[in-house]
């Protein structure tokens, strides 16, 4: 059923691997619900966008054989949106979430625009959406309006990849006829959550992942510098049980378990002749980087789980105004088209990414620094040091990565600025804020493509008969992408080659599998 995807199935979707299909009961709750707001438009019932203007316009009256013209003439001043155009992942992830809340049975719409939308994902019909534009108040309204555009046959839109056309070229290429928008078919489809909520839900498979690679990076830059296996060790988390620590300490213990590159634990004793103090002594500890790796990754697992469970209550909601409910006899106006639950979340994932970036980062820096890698060649260049650079540039490109990403930290959920002559007094931006994690996550994804690259090194260096299965696994997978470095080359094709696949759920997968197990 559509109205039941996981984040996971969405996401398909939206890489178009996958498609929607609509159960005969969805179908018949939008038929139920088309037919239950006619019968109130035949009784001249007032209904807000339907038979009224809209926002501080709604004190306007507008007879119902006017619908459509004031359906289109809704899409038409909404058409304001400005900046590059959403992604196409981003696109076909806000059809879909659009279709899983007009498929509620709430809204009113057409069964023709419903078929529409499912067929369009079928046919890989893309629409051209700007990307800035909406304040996310009453939905969003601006970037839907452009989805609803196209829908009209007007805008552009792109087929199965190809260029951008004009969405009437594109009907008549397919053989069939714009959508006539009328009764509540434009704004209901442009009164909703579902841009924020769409790109949302690319946004937590795509940290939850990033947070399951990172666990992977973490235990072969520990093997590489001879860590400890002790901080792993999941009584720790025992005593601290945060769900998301217990996780990492379960994940890094049970991955680490064949290892011969960690030490292992044991009971050590004071030298027997000491007779007061002995200085310069091995340290029985590891850097934060290793020795918090369960604490540092856990914290963001839990800012994760969290962000993701508010996206699937979002999803499963119905963002729109006013509301149809059938069974009861009712029209209720309200304001579930207001995004704060996506833009709280939103900013409180973004700082968990980018907290993860900077933890990848300060892992790049201490293992390709001669003065702390344990005898690693400086910057992991093993031929002609200082004639040969090794991974010195890219070392840089990540700390200036890094440095762009706190730059973007400021909250955009506390942004508020009235808007529609002050009908809109408060607005949540939750929109601003999910685009602002996916750059964050892609920026996140380059970052830990330079710092796999900079490990694989480590290991053509160091060797990997001592490694575990799962940082072989990791170590074999990088080499299906890039290539060993010998003597210095340009790396930029590189890092976005690996950061490319590492983004790719499907190419991903087989490194992942041993880390789907649950807490025991």
């Amino acid at each position: 059923m559509l109205t039941s995807l996981t984040l996971e199935q969405l996401e398909a979707v939206a890489l178009a691997r996958d498609t929607v299909t609509l159960s005969p009961a969805e179908r018949q709750r939008v038929e139920k619900a088309h037919a239950f707001l006619l019968e109130r438009i035949a009784s001249r019932q007032r209904i807000y966008g339907v038979t009224t203007g809209y926002g501080p316009l709604a004190s306007t009256y507008v007879a119902p054989e006017q619908s459509a013209l004031l359906q289109q003439n809704l899409v038409y001043h909404l058409c304001s949106g400005v900046g590059e155009a959403l992604t196409t992942d981003q696109a076909r992830a806000l059809m879909t979430a659009r279709l899983i809340s007009l498929c509620q049975g709430h809204s009113g719409v057409s069964s023709a625009l419903v078929e529409r939308v499912v067929w369009w994902l079928e046919q890989g019909v893309t629409p051209e959406i700007p990307s800035r534009g909406t304040v996310g108040a009453s939905g969003d309204l601006t970037p839907l309006a452009h989805l609803a555009r196209a829908l009209s046959g007007e805008g552009r839109v792109s087929v199965n990849g190809g260029p951008w056309i004009a969405s009437a070229e594109a009907h008549q290429q397919l053989g069939i006829a714009p959508l006539i928008l009328a009764h509540k078919d434009a704004i209901a489809l442009v009164n909703g959550t579902s841009v924020t909520a769409g790109i949302a839900a690319l946004n937590a498979v795509r940290a939850q992942r990033a947070v399951k690679l990172s666990t992977l990076l973490v235990l072969l830059y520990a093997e590489l510098l001879e860590g400890h296996r002790e901080a792993f060790h999941p009584h720790i988390g025992v005593v601290r049980p945060h769900p998301g620590q217990q996780q990492l300490h379960h994940w890094l213990w049970e991955l680490s378990a064949e290892s011969q590159a960690l030490k292992p634990l044991e009971v050590a004793t004071l030298p027997g002749a000491l007779q007061s103090v002995s200085r310069d002594q091995a340290l029985p500890q590891d850097a934060y980087t290793l020795r918090c790796a369960p604490q540092a990754l856990g914290a963001v697992w839990d800012v994760c789980t969290q962000h993701a469970k508010t996206v699937e209550t979002e999803l499963s909601s119905v963002s729109d105004n006013p509301l149809l409910f059938p069974d009861e006899s009712a029209i209720l106006h309200g304001g579930n088209f207001f995004g704060q639950h996506l833009a709280f979340a939103s900013d409180h994932l973004n700082n968990a990414v980018i907290q993860m970036a900077l933890y990848s980062e300060r892992r790049i820096a201490r293992i390709t620094d001669p003065a702390r890698n344990q005898g690693f060649p400086a910057f992991m260049q093993p031929r002609d040091t200082g004639l040969h650079s090794g991974f010195m540039g890219a070392q840089v490109s990540a700390t200036s990565l890094v440095a762009e990403l706190r730059s973007h930290a400021m909250p955009a959920s506390i942004q508020s600025i009235p808007t529609n002559a002050d009908n809109q007094d408060i607005v949540p931006l939750g929109t601003i804020a999910a685009r602002r994690v996916s750059t964050s996550i892609t920026q996140l994804y380059q970052v830990m493509a330079i710092e796999a690259l900079v490990l694989a090194q480590g290991v053509e260096i160091a060797g990997r008969e001592s490694l575990s299965p799962a940082t072989q696994a990791l170590h074999q997978w990088v080499r299906q992408h890039a290539a060993a470095l010998d003597g210095d080359r340009p790396l930029a094709d590189d890092i976005e080659a690996v950061a490319q696949a590492l983004m790719d759920p499907d190419q991903v997968a087989p490194l992942l599998a041993p880390l789907e197990s649950t807490l025991p």
